[in-house]
């Protein structure tokens, strides 16, 4: 277990970029990240507890045993992370206008998770449970849903889902009359 050698509380850290000098493997408490460039970043066993990233890049980020606790995503470029490989205990995350193409949350525990105006382009969603989770207006074209619990979860403004009620739970879920075309895809059928 790698020794945690200091707490940084309450800070602000603006246009950083710490793909090239990394950010230390320190817990961060209710701190801002500004600006700030974690591409192909090692954040691997560092502690984020009610932090807020804005307008951040963390796009191929390793997230090995990373520790997320109430953290807020505003404007950011996540493409590619493996947030199955973070820390899940207390996990909680939400998301508002970030591009998270290309991720994955397989098997996470993310009941009530907010995703709000963003994209989950092929963003693989198997075995998760969303049970209660609000996806506001998001695009998730290709995302994989596959024994995944949604139940009670919000899609009702979404667009390009394709999900299959017969191998996800989906009792309680709301969908729009125009995303019907979305669950029912695997049938072949045309709706005029």
């Amino acid at each position: 277990m790698e020794n945690i050698d200091k707490v940084f509380e309450e800070n602000i850290f603006s246009h950083g970029d710490f793909s090239k000098s990394p950010l230390r493997k320190d817990e961060y408490d209710d701190c801002k990240f500004v600006n700030c460039n974690f591409a192909e970043s090692d954040l691997a066993g560092i502690k984020f507890l009610e932090c807020e990233f804005e307008h951040c890049n963390l796009s191929m980020a390793k997230l090995t045993g990373t520790v997320f606790r109430d953290v807020h995503f505003n404007n950011c470029k996540m493409m590619g992370l493996q947030f199955e490989k973070c820390n899940e205990f207390l996990l909680a995350v939400s998301f508002s206008k970030c591009a998270l193409n290309y991720s994955s949350f397989y098997q996470l525990k993310l009941g009530k998770t907010a995703f709000n105006r963003c994209k989950l382009v092929e963003v693989d969603f198997s075995e998760c449970n969303l049970n209660s989770s609000i996806f506001d207006n998001c695009d998730l074209e290709r995302a994989l849903f596959e024994n995944t619990n949604i139940e009670e979860a919000d899609f009702r403004s979404s667009y390009n889902y394709v999900i299959n009620p017969e191998i996800n739970k989906v009792k309680k879920a709301k969908f729009s009359l125009s995303g019907l075309i979305g669950l029912l895809s695997k049938y072949d059928i045309e709706i005029y």
